[in-house]
């Protein structure tokens, strides 16, 4: 009780939210089923009712589901996104009351004590749920009960003008197990439950039995906790005149990103790319991307990287409001930082400025592999979603340029004297080698069908600085790099 207020808790159940989210967007008609693999096997996640009507239930083998149901649709399940859904509607129940949970991967909690006086009352606060929720084409069950135990059993075995005691056992959210069990004893009831000794039901199935019974009944507290929402990083301004000059915006765009950039400090995030949007006087929207090299949240550098966009813009009749929103956020911890010269910072803002033209994802850089083949030795990585790695070492000198293999007309195992090359005529000055490399028979790689290999460094007379291999299982020579 609080100050002669009882307690009041909605359970919202979504019994088909995963096909709702996908047919709310793009209707079927006809049986539709979503389906997920468990122990290699394709079986049914979520269905509609003209599947379920269809004879299908939830969890069944999708070969079977094609035989009982040949105009069977269907589509993989993301329950990934269903969640996320779930997320929005946990949102969009704030409406009703602040204190709204999840109640599983399909169903929310709501503490509306005290609240249903603003509906007009709790039969019109349900009814208003269900007539949105239907309009969204969305299928829900509610209860309303005292506990979250009762709201529960009744969203899912009843309506909320159920009697608690006359909803089945497995009401009380147990486990089928036990569910199975009170059943062959003859306890198919909550009331049934109620009604026997307690001290014999707890010996035989333990604390769980009884603590289920007493959430229910109200005898056992079980909190409503809320979830809490992400923190969200934006701020606008609303202006009582348009602007149009590139310098306005920039100075608008300046006060924006202080209190941004002060709620990225208070949360230790860094923006990794940002969005401004503009919005004309005629109800259009300019936007200015920015995606940043690194995670940052100092004003004074991420201002100027919007300069270039914002020149960009057409201003139309003049812009009356301006949004600046960290899009995507990165964990960004206090650092002490050092002397400047030793800062990374100056490289990470050159690569977002050249990203800005190119894109971040040309920008690339080399990293270490291992591997003791040349063309395997190294992997090729974003710059701005990577680091640079110091790991680099080799037992003896790679040519700065490699290339695939160009065969050269020569014979025996020996480098050739002269060789014919690109249509230049060589001439072998000096040769170092032979370095011999085996394959990596663990990866396939047609390239290396050949077999070992034998690497010889050579020095042209004409000035040119090579990397030839012989080829002992097929006979042959080829060049595959090329020294400063």
């Amino acid at each position: 009780m609080f100050g002669g207020i009882s307690k009041q808790v909605v359970s919202m159940w979504f019994p088909r939210l995963a096909s709702d989210r996908i047919l709310r967007a793009r209707p079927v008609d006809g049986p539709f089923v979503l389906t997920l693999k468990a122990n290699n096997t394709e079986r049914v996640y979520c269905l509609n009712q003209a599947a379920e009507r269809s004879g299908l239930i939830r969890d069944m083998s999708f070969a079977d589901a094609r035989a009982f149901c040949p105009d069977l649709m269907s589509q993989p399940a993301r329950p990934d996104l269903d969640m996320r859904f779930l997320a929005t509607l946990r949102r969009w129940a704030t409406r009703y009351c602040p204190w709204v949970g999840y109640e599983g991967t399909d169903g929310l909690v709501l503490d509306v004590t005290g609240v249903a006086h603003l509906w007009g009352g709790e039969a019109a606060m349900l009814a208003d749920m269900r007539t949105r929720a239907d309009r969204s084409g969305l299928g829900v069950r509610l209860g309303l009960g005292e506990t979250r135990g009762a709201a529960w059993a009744r969203a899912h075995f009843g309506d909320e003008h159920s009697t608690l005691t006359d909803l089945p056992v497995a009401a009380l959210r147990l486990e089928d197990r036990m569910v199975t069990a009170l059943q062959r004893l003859g306890l198919r009831r909550i009331g049934d439950l109620t009604a026997a000794a307690r001290a014999p039901l707890a010996r035989r199935f333990g604390p769980e039995l009884m603590l289920r019974l007493d959430q229910a009944t109200g005898n056992a507290s079980e909190p409503t906790a809320p979830e809490k929402d992400p923190p969200h990083y934006a701020t606008r301004m609303s202006l009582p005149d348009p602007i149009g000059l590139t310098e306005d915006v920039m100075g608008i765009a300046a006060r924006l990103l202080t209190p941004l950039c002060d709620k990225l400090k208070a949360q230790e995030m860094g923006a990794r790319s940002l969005c401004l949007t503009l919005r004309r006087v005629d109800q259009g929207c300019q936007k200015v991307e920015l995606r940043l090299a690194a995670p940052l949240r100092d004003p004074t550098r991420i201002l100027p990287l919007f300069k270039r966009g914002v020149a960009e813009v057409d201003a139309g009749f003049g812009i009356d409001q301006i949004r600046v929103e960290a899009t995507q956020v990165e964990p960004l911890p206090e650092q002490q930082t050092g002397s400047r010269q030793n800062s990374p910072d100056q490289l990470n803002d050159l690569i977002t400025r050249i990203g800005t033209r190119i894109g971040l994802e040309n920008i690339q850089r080399f990293l270490p592999a291992d591997s003791h083949i040349p063309e395997r030795a190294f992997s090729i990585a974003s710059a701005a979603y990577s680091r640079p790695e110091s790991g680099w070492s080799a037992l003896r000198s790679r040519p700065i340029s490699l290339f695939p293999p160009e065969p050269i007309s020569a014979s025996g195992s020996q480098p050739p004297v002269q060789f014919r090359w690109r249509r230049m005529r060589l001439t072998t000055g000096r040769a170092v080698g032979p370095e011999r490399i085996a394959p990596e028979w663990w990866l396939p790689d047609d390239n290396w069908r050949s077999g070992v290999r034998d690497y010889w460094k050579v020095d042209t007379r004409e000035g040119r600085r090579l990397w030839l291999f012989y080829t002992p299982q097929t006979p042959g020579w080829f060049v595959q790099g090329e020294f400063t």
